[in-house]
């Protein structure tokens, strides 16, 4: 139990900034097992979420409520998802073979693509959240954010699991991450990352799941094609495109 918890912490510590106990300690072995939980962390970062876009919406108009809790789940995750999803518009959109995608996707600086990729997908993911609230309310939101951040970050924890890290310097932030994942690892990320949905009516939570394993799927051929495998960059950019996807599949559901 004890090994876990430091499994656990190790992924609150590596996707979050979210403070963690000073008993934990830094380990690479920590790093090699944080994966598993990285659903989990989701479902905390949507917990979040959910509670400031509620608190707030006792008092504001639901689209500024929905603002705010996006923006509590930027501050607790410091950018972390949609820094890679920036980098990733950048290195696939500006570069023609992998040297060049991945010296773009290196670059900290922030291009037209990525520019334009942020905005409009939290622009749609604002859209979809206000439009969840008014089709079903509150109660349902709130279980979307939760659910949607879990499943987001699950679809991520596939790559790990399917495809090759293709970076080979040592510099890489995410190469502590870049470990084959065991299948049992996969199965505990599984738990927490499809764990929220029970909570959705079953066909709304269907179809939103058939968006997110469409939306992987569809990403991991594309990265495959163009690099040969992942990045922490095209991780962070799986996560925001299939937390978009979630919300979408949940409206289409509904209409």
């Amino acid at each position: 139990m004890k090994r876990e918890l430091e499994y656990f912490f190790a992924a609150l510590r590596f996707f979050t900034r979210l403070p963690v106990p000073a008993w934990i300690g830094h380990t690479q072995d920590q790093l090699d097992h944080a994966a598993r939980y990285f659903p989990l962390i989701g479902i905390l970062i949507g917990g979040i979420g959910a509670g400031v876009t509620e608190l707030a919406a006792l008092a504001l108009p639901i689209g500024v409520a929905v603002l705010l809790g996006m923006a509590a789940t930027i501050l607790a995750t410091g950018a972390f998802h949609e820094d890679g999803f920036a980098d990733s518009c950048d290195g696939f959109g500006g570069g023609w073979d992998k040297a060049q995608v991945l010296a773009i996707m290196k670059d900290s600086r922030i291009g037209s693509y990525a520019a334009l990729g942020v905005g409009l997908m939290l622009l749609t993911k604002w859209s979809a959240l206000t439009g969840l609230d008014a089709d079903f309310g509150p109660p349902f939101l709130a279980i979307a954010l939760v659910a949607g951040h879990a499943v987001s970050r699950l679809a991520s924890t596939v790559l790990i699991f399917f495809l090759d890290y293709v970076r080979d310097d040592a510099s890489s932030r995410s190469k502590p991450l870049a470990q084959r994942m065991a299948l049992h690892e996969l199965a505990i990320a599984t738990l927490f990352g499809l764990a929220p949905c029970l909570l959705l009516p079953p066909l709304d939570a269907l179809v939103a799941l058939a968006a997110v394993a469409l939306a992987t799927l569809l990403a991991a051929r594309y990265f495959l094609r163009r690099i040969g495998g992942y990045t922490g960059d095209c991780l962070g950019a799986v996560q925001q495109v299939t937390e978009m996807a979630f919300y979408l599949g949940l409206l289409c559901s509904f209409t």
